[in-house]
């Protein structure tokens, strides 16, 4: 429990060793005197540690460090200051750590600190309250699915409860509920992992908070916080180090919230998010605090991870290979858990997720309300990222203020992105009908099959009919792309590959790219257009990744290869493979084979007609899979015929395994 500072029974020495380590490092520090152009975000996890420590030790010199920072923070006449003062985010972490500082300590803060901080927090709880109301439809205030909302709201919360005051925390609980209704049930994240393990531990911090004051379990309700670490688990990149880098990430390393994973451990009995907790502890903890581009970062969270950690969780390791997360369209599939597998992350969806898009557009209709903040959320509706023998082989672009779907690897259309892009707020404003969406999707057997809808993301000037992207990755980490393209007139289209590195020709003429990062290899096979004009170019990337600190930027460079007609054409089809090590793929009618060490994998695909005629194989079906081992895979199929006397027929579209 928060307030009364009382963890699950058992031992925690590891916790207890960070928490008083934490409670220690700014020792070194002098608090600042008046606000710096920085965030101060950190002052308040800088109180509440020591804080806690006090009240888990009584050393006295704990006390006397929460009071330097409680000290610090009184003094300063706005919290925040190069964006939005007393009604942001500085705001709404100094409310938490200070209302917890002012409540765990008690009686043992000196009056006249203990009085002057009880008088700043009325002052800025009310700012931050005030604000809320004023401008409810419009900014954090109503932005149910942005992280803005979730710390602010909490933060109020906190001082509400500490300091009694009912309005607020009234308001505060009221937008909870409306933020738990409305997040996917899925558990999926559209800001990117890099916001979800920044905003996620502020909606458990609420629901402890509501839990203990006011006896009220929100914890199940709407199926987000049941489910999202399932979400967070499979945007791991093999090894754990690493996150995919969907959305605004300031780097692939921030990524890691031990506390928030042993909350919802606790709460949900879930032994993955107990063993990835106990292997940051031992493995990434330190490159995780030293590394990452999220602040005041994963060592701040001391006093969360000492107050939530349950040590009678058994840890378990993950197993399932492959997840689809429908909200957002997601799909990931790996070849196993180890540092060296091959793993592919693919996404396409409406901005924000399929609810937020119905959710807001029904908002903005009835009530005259702008609910979705898009800000970190891209144009990559279509786009994947590849990791395979520890690197990363195709990349997303990272943290943007401009976003295109030129930084992503997708499709132009005439040299275009999609409709709206360039800007921070990527979706903002674009008519209700564009949306992307993925459909035909197989995650099984180790196959996954996925076709993103996108051609309602292009300007409408274009006259994109049709644009479909079919992803295809196979057991052994083979991945095969279809892309399908048509339009009202003669367009010149683009295939875009986003790399680390710039790609090589293979040696033998073949046409072939070799993508190089570290001693990973993987082959970029073009099997058509056979013709098709290949170049390759630099693309710089820059970012401000937080208003709070307006000269903190961060460059990006992306080494792009384009893929591009040889002539206008209303219909354009790419057919593409990556293959990690060997290119062994040859194209066959229908699709591709690979002739791989691990056996012949065959993947036919026909996303639109849905009539298939390869070798061994007619299909009225969207695909067929074939591997060694295994049993058939069918997407959308309706009959299936083999050569060794397989015959099914479904009177619905069938997706999955076709047993002998």
């Amino acid at each position: 429990m928060l307030l009364s500072a009382t963890p699950p029974p058992g031992p925690r020495p590891l916790q207890e060793r960070r928490l008083l380590a934490e409670a220690g490092r700014h020792r070194a520090v002098t608090p600042p005197a008046s606000h710096p152009k920085a965030s101060i975000t950190w002052l308040g996890p800088a109180a509440a540690n020591p804080a806690l420590a006090y009240r888990v030790t009584g050393d006295r010199a704990h006390l006397a460090e929460a009071e330097r920072f409680i000290a610090a923070a009184v003094r300063l006449p706005h919290w925040g200051r190069a964006h939005m003062p007393d009604h942001d985010l500085d705001a709404g972490w100094l409310l938490h750590g200070l209302s917890l500082a002012h409540h765990w300590l008690g009686d043992a803060l000196s009056p006249d600190l203990r009085d002057l901080l009880r008088y700043k927090l009325l002052v800025q709880g009310r700012r931050l309250y005030e604000f809320a109301v004023a401008t409810q439809g419009r900014w954090w205030s109503s932005s149910y699915w942005q992280n803005h909302n979730w710390i602010c709201h909490a933060g109020l919360a906190t001082a509400g409860y500490v300091l009694g005051r009912e309005e607020w925390t009234r308001r505060a609980k009221d937008n909870l509920g409306r933020v738990l209704d409305l997040l996917p049930a899925d558990g999926s994240h559209a800001e990117g992992v890099v916001y979800w393990r920044y905003g996620v531990p502020w909606l458990a911090v609420h629901l402890d908070l509501l839990l203990e004051c006011e006896g009220v379990d929100w914890w199940e309700r709407g199926g987000f916080m049941e489910r999202t670490f399932d979400f967070r688990l499979h945007q791991s990149a093999p090894g754990f180090a690493l996150q995919t880098g969907h959305g605004d990430c300031h780097d692939r390393r921030s990524g890691h919230s031990t506390a928030l994973y042993r909350r919802l451990a606790a709460r949900f009995g879930i032994g993955e998010a107990q063993w990835l907790a106990d292997l940051v502890e031992r493995e990434l903890f330190d490159e995780e605090a030293e590394l990452s581009g999220v602040r005041p970062g994963i060592r701040a969270e001391a006093y969360l991870d000492h107050l939530w950690y349950d040590p009678s969780v058994r840890a378990a390791a993950p197993s399932a290979t492959h997840a689809y997360f429908p909200d957002l369209g997601l799909l990931t599939a790996r070849t196993g858990w180890d540092d060296a597998a091959t793993f592919v992350s693919f996404k396409a969806a409406p901005g924000g997720g399929h609810q937020a898009w119905e959710a807001s557009a029904k908002h903005r209709a009835d009530l005259g309300w702008e609910t979705l903040n898009t800000g970190h959320h891209h144009p990559d509706a279509g786009s994947f990222v590849f990791v395979s023998q520890g690197a990363f082989l195709a990349v997303d672009e990272g943290y943007s203020n401009r976003k295109r779907a030129a930084h992503h690897n997708l499709l132009l259309v005439d040299g275009a992105g999609f409709a709206g892009e360039g800007r921070y707020h990527v979706y903002e404003d674009l008519p209700y009908e564009r949306q992307a969406r993925l459909r035909d999707v197989l995650a099984e057997g180790g196959w996954a099959h996925g076709t993103a809808e996108i051609g309602a993301m292009y300007p409408p000037e274009l006259g994109v009919r049709r644009l479909d992207r079919t992803l295809v990755c196979t057991p052994s980490g083979r991945l095969v792309l279809l892309d399908e393209g048509e339009a009202d007139a003669p367009r010149e289209w683009t295939f875009l590959l986003q790399t680390d590195a710039p790609t090589s020709v293979a040696a033998s003429g073949s046409g072939d790219r070799l993508i190089a990062a570290g001693d990973a290899r993987a082959w970029l096979r073009r099997l058509s257009p056979s013709d098709a004009t290949v170049a390759s170019e630099v693309t710089e990337v820059a970012a401000n990744p937080t208003s709070s600190t307006p000269e903190l930027s961060i460059t990006t460079t992306l080494h792009t290869l384009r893929v591009t007609t040889p002539v206008r054409a209303r219909t354009a089809r790419f057919l593409t493979v990556l293959e990690p090590g060997t290119a062994t793929a040859r194209e066959v009618s229908a699709g591709v084979v690979f002739e791989a060490s691990e056996g012949t994998e065959t993947v036919l695909l026909s996303p639109v007609e849905r009539r298939i005629e390869g070798p061994g194989v007619r299909a009225d079906a969207a695909a067929v899979l074939l591997a060694p081992g295994r049993e058939p895979y069918v997407v959308a199929a309706r009959r299936l015929t083999l050569d060794d006397g397989v015959v099914r027929e479904w009177a619905e579209p069938f997706t999955g395994a076709v047993t002998r």
